[in-house]
Order: structure tokens, then sequence, then C-alpha cells
């Protein structure tokens, strides 16, 4: 798979799964713009140690996902850094868990707006360029929450689900451009997201972490593996290719048999 001459945008991309986006895709070619909240200083010398380790351009672009005009603003923001992305990558996202009851106004409006308007914003953006070239990859990263629910994350599981509803409708209307948009649904994945679940049932077995591991995997995930970030990454990789150029609307589980029971 090469993604030579491409360029493409990754939100939340100096950690994590985002990480693991960008330098898989720039591994394969692309010339990459990383997106995230920290201080420009530090967002830069992330892009610097990228592009120096995968000979490939790369800039970084601060955003604020939670407010509506810097999402909107992105695309222009990355094109100015390098160029008009041929690749958009939604991965950027929050979490809370609490019951309904309790669950903060203020965190389920945040959560929508990260992990769902700001899509809504860089596809509006990204997509009439993917046209006027007839051709470009959307991947937006959901969640096994995006297809099956779990307890206390009404709000998450209401921007996942909506994620996974949005991109099968952008698909259908980009389908005839050379353009795809799909989702990958990870399952329990090795990133900062999950830490506060972790620590709370490490805490509840004497702090022990990899028993806490254990004990989320064992309730959800069959293949009893915390997945590495760049897993999802290679998955990315692959649905930019030309390979995967009939894939389109879809919502691709990895996430070791959870959705399969």
């Amino acid at each position: 798979m090469t993604l030579q001459a491409r360029t493409a945008l990754v939100t939340g991309s100096t950690q994590g799964i985002g990480l693991a986006i960008a330098q898989v895709l720039a591994e394969a070619g692309a010339e990459v713009v990383l997106h995230g909240i920290e201080p420009v200083e530090r967002g830069e010398a992330i892009a610097a140690e990228l592009a120096f380790a995968s000979t490939r351009r790369v800039a970084y672009v601060r955003a604020d996902l939670g407010r509506a005009d810097e999402a909107a603003r992105l695309v222009d923001a990355a094109t100015a850094a390098l160029a008009a992305p041929d690749i958009l990558v939604n991965n950027a996202g929050i979490q809370h868990t609490c019951a309904i009851e309790d669950f903060p106004a203020e965190r389920w409006d945040a959560i929508l707006a990260v992990n769902l308007s700001a899509a809504f914003h860089t596809m509006k953006a990204a997509v009439p360029g993917m046209r006027t070239r007839g051709w470009g990859r959307i991947v937006n990263i959901a969640s096994v929450h995006g297809l099956v629910a779990s307890v206390n994350k009404s709000a998450y599981l209401a921007a996942k689900h909506g994620l996974v509803g949005m991109s099968k409708g952008v698909a259908l209307e980009t389908a005839a451009q050379g353009i795809t948009v799909n989702c990958i649904c990870p399952g329990w994945t090795d990133t900062p997201i999950i830490a506060p679940q972790i620590e709370a049932r490490a805490a509840a077995l004497g702090g022990d972490r990899e028993a806490g591991i254990r004990d989320l995997l064992r309730e959800k995930q069959p293949n009893l593996m915390l997945l590495p970030p760049r897993r999802i990454g290679e998955v990315t990789a692959f649905l930019c290719s030309d390979a995967a150029a009939g894939i389109t609307g879809v919502a691709l589980p990895v996430d070791g048999g959870w959705t399969a029971q």
C-alpha cells in the first residue's frame, strides 16, 4: 500500500491512537498534519520527531474542537500549514463515565461537540476539495460503542452512534466522486482515554494495574488483548489505500470479538 503524494489531516494526533495513525500514514508515504490542543511549541516538536522518523513533511495545527468555529476552520488551517487534505481522519475524542441521573450537562455538551460535531465540521470543510480532485478518504474513529452499549456512557454512546450514522450518510453522498467514508470501531485499546476505567478496576483489586486490565478485558473482549494503537493505524492505512476503493459506508469493528457476542 502506498499513499505517496497524499496529504492527511489526523485530529487528536499527538498521542495514543491518533499519533499511531499519523505514524503509519507517514510510513506509507503520506504527508501529515497533526492536530492537538497542547502549546504550539510542543505540537511542533512532535511533528518534527515524526518528520525525522518518516522523512515525510509533517506540520502541526492547534485547535480546540470543542469550539465549533475552531473545528470549522481546521481544514483551512491544515491546508495553509501543508496542503489540502486528501485524507481526513477524525480521531479526537473525550470521555466521561457517569450514571445518567448524575451526568453533568456540560460534560454531555463537551463530548457531543468533540466526538461528533467536530467531525461534521471537518467533513463539511474537506469534502468540496475532495470532490474537485476526484479522490478522498475519510476515516472516522468511532468505537464499539458506536455499535453496542455499556452502562454509564450515555454521551459517548450518543456521539459514537451518531458518528457511525453520519458517516454512512456522507458515504452515500460522495460514493460517485472517488471518495470513501468509513468508521473504525476499536475495542479496548491501550490509550489514555481508558486509563480512568483501568485505575478504578485496579483500585478494587488491591492496586494491581495488570489485574485491572485483565478484569476489564474479561468482561467484554474475547481475545483478552489490550490492542496496541498501531493496529488501528494499520487498518486506517488500508482503508485509505486503493485496495479499499470499493469499501465505503462501513463501521468496521477492530475489537477482539467484542461485537461478535
